[in-house]
């Protein structure tokens, strides 16, 4: 066998004297391993002969869906908004410390000259100015506005990068982004004249950043429970009797405990908010107007001028170095987060088709993260929320752990 295999490798003028006895000699040869550089072509069952020929040609194959294109733009003008609102938010918060500071310190100023000179009550027409605007404008609530609209684009940003990067875009999928972009647009104006939102309401009204549901669920809420009928169905898609009873007492906990929470929380916000925006030009006011009549007829205008200006002091820096109205956007922001859920989860179960839903196991998973609980306290939630429920009263727990 190693005479055969050195045969091989001998120059070919020897290759002729040898070829008689080949065929009687040689039956099985093993063939030296040789190495060839052979391009690796696509499977002829799913490739078209267009594609390999595109191959051989060193081309490159466009098989991306055409909506993705589409995709990218949106999720340019998504990055582009993260950017700009973060930037508001810095200005507007930088704009909040210096208005405070600046106002605090001509208030005091003036108090303390009040007893020097009468005509220190020029200044209070400029420093009354100063504090109206900002009461209407209020910075600090603002800024909050921008912190959550960042976090929304980003979040926002996210999906559309997650559907391009493992999903199947269609167009409906692009007018969705498109909506969700324009609805942020709207919740959250970067402009202050014109589009700013109103930052004294009559009642908390819960943030709207999502584009408006064609569904009315309020209707539903009553006969909900009256859809089961006992039967247990097995699981189709990841659902169950079992889950939606779940889901809709976790709706029930989110409407009647988190909910209603946050907007009588909110309201009370409101209220020290209005309080403290109407004390603070008042007092400021008071101040200016004594030290006005400080030296003449009126000896206690000096006394007036500096109890109201370190009064207003103090207010403003409740107010504004407290940072009242961001407190207010968070509360109001949070009464927006709930109502989203419940809207999500009763729009889940609105469609009685198992299969045109969202992967059941998924949406308990991503409604437990979002309420920061694991599937066990989630379901302990609900078998909790309907034992209260059978005795007529509700349950004491709040479906968020975040807030």
């Amino acid at each position: 066998m190693a005479s055969l295999q050195s045969s091989f490798l001998l120059p070919s003028s020897s290759c002729s004297s040898r070829r008689a006895i080949a065929p009687a000699a040689i039956h099985d040869p093993k063939l030296p391993n040789l190495r060839i550089s052979v391009p690796t072509l696509p499977n002829t069952s799913t490739a078209s002969l267009n594609d390999i020929e595109q191959l051989c040609l060193n081309q490159p194959i466009n098989a991306q869906s055409p909506f993705v294109s589409h995709l990218h733009h949106i999720l340019d003008a998504v990055a582009d908004r993260v950017e700009m609102h973060n930037d508001l938010h810095l200005q507007r918060d930088n704009w909040n410390s210096l208005l405070l500071n600046s106002i605090n310190m001509i208030t005091l100023t003036a108090s303390a000259m009040a007893a020097a000179a009468p005509a220190v009550g020029a200044l209070g027409a400029p420093l009354l100015g100063m504090l109206v605007v900002v009461n209407k404008i209020q910075p600090s609530q603002l800024a909050e506005e921008q912190r959550s609209a960042a976090r929304l684009f980003k979040q926002l940003q996210t999906q559309i990068e997650t559907l391009i990067t493992v999903g199947a875009p269609t167009q409906r999928d692009v007018d969705s982004a498109m909506e969700k972009v324009l609805a942020l647009d709207k919740a959250y104006p970067l402009p202050l004249l014109g589009a700013m939102l109103e930052k004294f309401l009559k009642t908390l009204e819960p943030a709207s950043w999502w584009p408006n549901s064609s569904h009315s669920y309020e209707s539903k809420t009553e006969n909900e429970n009256a859809q089961f009928d006992g039967n247990q169905r097995q699981g189709s898609n990841g659902w169950s009797d079992e889950l939606e009873a779940e889901m809709r007492e976790i709706v029930e906990v989110i409407k009647t405990k988190d909910a209603q929470d946050y907007a009588r929380l909110g309201n009370l916000v409101l209220k020290v908010h209005k309080s403290l925006a109407i004390s603070g030009p008042l007092l400021t006011g008071i101040a200016a107007l004594g030290s006005a009549f400080v030296g003449d007829w009126s000896p206690g205008g000096m006394v007036v001028a500096a109890a109201a200006g370190s009064l207003a002091a103090a207010v403003n820096a409740l107010e504004h170095g407290g940072q009242i109205g961001m407190v207010f956007e968070m509360y109001r922001s949070v009464a927006g987060l709930m109502w989203l859920m419940e809207e999500s989860v009763r729009g889940t179960l609105e469609e009685t088709d198992w299969e045109k839903r969202e992967n059941g196991e998924v949406f308990e998973r991503k409604v437990a993260l979002k309420l920061g609980r694991s599937l066990p306290q989630l379901r302990q939630l609900a078998s909790k929320s309907t034992a209260a429920r059978t005795q007529g009263i509700c349950v004491d727990e709040f479906a968020s752990k975040l807030f």
